[in-house]
């Protein structure tokens, strides 16, 4: 695939090693937040093309990742989906959620709702935990072209980290809906209302 973390190293790298809270997912640096930020200025002038290198590459090293999207479900040509305005559009919304992280990076507060509000509405969109460390790999793979000798292991280092503790907090809020969705079913009320309705 022509990147050294994509395929099963990202399964290993960008995963949690303990089960994946939050709370074991260190948070960057200083010196990496600034790192972080400072390629970030390089790569947002190319964001909707990283969006779409990325979740094309996304299906190529992990083709299972398809079955959460149903647009995108029976495409077998991925060189089709690189001019796909829904995956085009797709790719946006992440690279902005990715903006938005950078930007809060040093407001961990705001940075850990956001993340969490992410996985709880991730939830509702049938997208479970399991796929989230794999965006961060192949956000990694498409970003070192444009990024170009400014790329090195520290700054590899610094991007890994903060996806892992952005995915902790988002698999956090997966299951704190999940939980929540299945204390409302099992209650008195909600069964009643739902027996009503019928």
């Amino acid at each position: 695939m022509g990147c050294a973390i994509s395929g099963l190293a990202t399964k290993t790298e960008f995963s949690q090693k303990d089960g994946g809270d939050a709370a074991a997912a260190a948070r960057p640096s200083e010196e990496q937040v600034q790192m972080i930020k400072d390629s970030w200025k390089v790569i947002r002038d190319d964001i909707a093309k990283v969006g779409i290198i990325m979740f094309v590459r996304l299906f190529e090293t992990h083709p299972e990742c398809k079955d959460v999207f149903f647009l995108f479900r029976d495409v077998q040509d991925l060189e089709r989906l690189r001019t796909n305005r829904e995956l085009r559009a797709h790719g946006l919304r992440v690279m902005s959620f990715i903006e938005k992280s950078v930007a809060r990076l040093d407001q961990p507060e705001r940075l850990e709702a956001l993340a969490m509000e992410l996985g709880k509405s991730h939830y509702h969109y049938n997208a479970p935990p399991k796929y989230y460390s794999y965006v961060g790999a192949e956000f990694t793979c498409a970003v070192q072209p444009i990024l170009k000798e400014r790329w090195t292991t520290e700054m590899e280092e610094a991007w890994k980290t903060m996806f892992q503790y952005v995915t902790s907090l988002m698999k956090e809020g997966y299951q704190e809906e999940n939980a929540r969705q299945r204390d409302l079913a099992a209650s008195p009320k909600y069964r009643l209302d739902k027996n009503t309705a019928l």
